[in-house]
């Protein structure tokens, strides 16, 4: 051991403690040390164009990859810009650690190039916020962060390292290295109350499962297909936990999407939800109070949130799982399965229609259906925007868990998350192939970052469903204030395929329906990063637009 910079330190910690493989950053001079770090160490760093993008390429990699998403940026503007990621990675609960510079310490309070209270502005969307202060603590409170970030409830963390605590040495063998801290230690829910869960299941008469994101990080795949193997419970994945089970899995409700959902919320005796929150999309919890709640959530807040549970299970879901499975009954449930699907696939047919169904113009749903028979179900699906959000969700099918995420579906609804959680997902999964679909307006707020993937060499397969609009937000307007008063809603027809070849990527335009299958098989034959500029119908409305229109209460 020799003496250590102080930003190597932060380098040589990730990668031999936490076992991190890539990092996400931007330059700046007030982390200069650890950029050199990476070149000392041979870690390899994704630099981006924009801090925002770069915190949601870690919250892709959170998602995909086999440690929480890192991403690093300078002080100031740098640390502003990465905001509107964070806030989107607290509301998703995502384990992501943001490592950022900061005015040099001993320059506080004095009017220090970017100084700024960085910690208070972002308290209250982290889990846990830190400043180190001290060079030979620096593993610690990077073990720190990444324990918080990965316990109990998921969520980013917040880490200031000022260069002067990165541009010192210190003699390495004055440094304690932790433990890794993303050592799970997941917890059970007690006993008694499984016993009371499992009878209200064995009761229950039209049970439904509807699961989300405690699914995805618990890591209950085997748990969750026994036990609906054993009770025959119809469910359904939502988030980061879709494809847990695959979406065409007999019992699984994926096949009538949206309306499956409320029909079966409508009907059921017993609603069972495993890791998802009981949120706007999902009417609060108060949409169907015929029936009795067994709620699992590692958090106990969240037990009671909105709508009160029957029987609340506070811990990790795949433990809750496991244990449920000596309580539960062998069961079938075949008449309420077969009554729900004579129930909802009439009520969806008409949107099933227009997946099989040549259009011109091009309808989104037929778009998708396209893209997917292009791909094939294999593929890892990422899809931002308004309209094409509904559309891609529904026509969609989820082989593997987290194979369908909607990027800009969760509450924050972010926009512009498509490209980013592309380039995040297909580095943390490079065995895949990554298709990102997007709305034209979601497009273009990260589109710069196809640089970033050219430069890296990270083929992904981006398809803009172009309605020329801000769509969701221009058929709002049509239908509460009339279509001669579209204000900022309109983008017109742009060639966003000519901006990626530009920088170095494939890009076709397509405005007919036989050209969509043979342009995105080309794009992913040529193994750059490729645009699919589609132009889609402008006069669809999706049926998420009415939802989003009367959950604002415009009239």
């Amino acid at each position: 051991m020799g003496e250590i910079y102080g930003g190597h330190l932060v380098v040589k910690y990730l990668r031999e403690v936490e076992g991190v493989s890539t990092v996400f950053a931007l330059s700046g001079g007030h982390i200069d040390r650890i950029l050199d770090g990476f070149y000392e160490y041979n870690m390899r760093v994704i630099d981006v164009r924009h801090e925002q993008a770069g915190v949601m390429m870690a919250h892709a990699w959170s998602i995909f990859g086999d440690h929480p998403g890192v991403c690093l940026v300078t002080a100031g503007p740098g640390f502003t810009n990465s905001l509107t990621g964070l806030i989107n990675a607290s509301l998703d609960n995502v384990p992501l650690v943001l490592l950022s510079g900061t005015a040099p310490i001993r320059d506080w309070d004095k009017g220090a190039l970017q100084e700024m209270n960085q910690s208070d502005m972002v308290r209250s969307y982290v889990k846990w916020s830190g400043l180190c202060h001290d060079i030979k603590r620096i593993p610690e409170y990077l073990a720190k962060a990444f324990r918080i970030a990965v316990s109990g409830r998921p969520g980013p963390v917040f880490l200031e390292l000022p260069p002067d605590v990165l541009n010192i040495k210190v003699d390495e063998s004055e440094v304690v290295y932790p433990g890794k801290g993303t050592t799970l230690r997941a917890c059970m829910p007690d006993l008694d109350s499984i016993k009371e869960a499992a009878s209200l299941i064995n009761a229950a008469e039209k049970p439904f499962l509807i699961g989300g994101s405690g699914i995805g990080y618990s890591d209950c795949d085997k748990e969750l297909a026994e036990f609906i193997d054993k009770t025959g419970i119809p469910f359904i994945l939502l988030d980061n936990g879709r494809g847990a089970l695959p979406d065409d899995h007999p019992l699984s409700l994926w096949d009538g999407g949206q309306t499956a959902i409320l029909t079966a919320l409508s009907q059921a005796d017993l609603v069972i939800t495993l890791g998802l929150r009981y949120n706007w999309l999902l009417l609060f919890g108060e949409g169907f109070p015929q029936a009795k709640h067994v709620r699992v959530d590692i958090d106990p807040a969240e037990i009671d949130r909105n709508r009160a549970a029957d029987v609340g299970l506070v811990g990790d879901v795949g433990l809750a799982l496991k244990a449920l499975n000596l309580e539960v009954k062998n069961n079938k449930h075949e008449g309420w399965v077969k009554g729900l699907k004579d129930a909802y696939l009439p009520l969806a047919q008409e949107e099933i229609n227009l997946r099989d169904k040549p259009s011109d113009p091009i309808h989104p749903a037929r778009l998708v259906e396209l893209v997917r028979k292009a791909a094939g179900d294999d593929a890892i699906y990422i899809v931002d925007g308004g309209d094409i959000s509904y559309f891609g969700l529904m026509g969609l099918t989820a082989k593997e868990k987290s194979g369908v995420i909607g990027s800009a579906s969760g509450l924050f609804g972010c926009l512009g998350t498509g490209v980013p959680f592309g380039i995040g997902a297909k580095l943390a999964r490079p065995d895949k192939k990554v298709i990102v679909l997007s709305g034209d307006g979601s497009f273009g707020l990260n589109a710069m970052e196809f640089d970033t993937a050219v430069r890296h060499g990270i083929p992904i397969v981006c398809v803009i469903s172009n309605d020329k609009s801000w769509g969701m937000i221009k058929h709002g307007q049509e239908l509460v204030y009339g279509g001669d008063r579209l204000v900022c809603s309109e983008l017109g027809e742009v060639h966003y395929e000519k901006v990626v070849e530009g920088l170095g990527g494939y890009g076709e335009f397509v405005d007919r329906d036989e050209e969509i299958i043979p342009a995105v098989k080309r794009a992913i034959e040529s193994g750059k990063p490729a645009c699919i500029n589609a132009l889609t119908d402008p006069t669809v409305t999706s049926p998420a637009t009415l939802i989003f229109v009367d959950s604002l209460k415009m009239e």
